[in-house]
């Protein structure tokens, strides 16, 4: 009977336990970003960011995730579209995206709660030092010395918090630059009444 109790006890409090504290370390928006159907030349080297709270206590959580291809902007791009497309993710035109021009291919998705925002372009080359031997951090080179693959920026926020889900405020000209505190020229009370001398 007490080994039967010790079982229930661990199958009913230290699985949950596991799981639990499994599902608190690892963030779901990622796991969903590495189950993305791309080929392994899209995603040779990945860096994720987390910042804000999971619940938004004072900043929603924003994900970052930057990751290098071995093939160029043009086919990094077409395999991430494809893929988020398939994992059920839908185009979303909206303004501000990008927030201002940028080289490469910018696009914004929607799925659920989240909003996504895709940047592929040609990686940042570091020259080679002065000696003529190549930098250690330095992207692959092709043999006419240019560089080689793609950087993939992705960016998953909240819905709620991405600024382009809600209505913009419009500044409609005629109510700036007026004075907030305006002479009363109709005053109701009329002239101030003398003091008693």
């Amino acid at each position: 009977m007490a080994v039967l109790a010790l079982v229930s006890l661990v199958l009913l409090g230290a699985v949950p336990l596991y799981f639990g504290l499994r599902t608190l370390s690892r963030d779901p928006v990622f796991d969903t970003l590495d189950a993305l159907d791309v080929p392994s030349w899209a995603a040779t080297k990945t860096v994720d960011n987390v910042s804000g709270s999971r619940w938004c206590l004072q900043d929603c959580r924003l994900r970052e995730r930057a990751v290098e291809s071995e093939q160029g902007w043009k086919q990094t791009v077409t395999v991430y579209e494809q893929a988020l497309a398939k994992d059920g993710w839908r185009r979303w035109k909206v303004d501000r995206c990008p927030e201002e021009k940028v080289e490469g291919s910018y696009t914004c998705w929607r799925r659920d709660e989240l909003t996504l925002d895709l940047w592929v372009r040609d990686p940042t080359c570091t020259p080679p030092p002065v000696d003529g031997e190549p930098a250690p951090s330095a992207p692959p080179a092709t043999a006419a010395g240019k560089c080689a693959g793609s950087l993939v920026s992705v960016k998953v926020r909240n819905a709620i918090d991405d600024e382009r889900t809600g209505p913009t405020p419009t500044t409609d000209p005629s109510l700036t630059g007026e004075d907030p505190y305006p002479t009363l020229t109709d005053d109701p009370l009329g002239e101030p009444t003398p003091s008693p001398s």
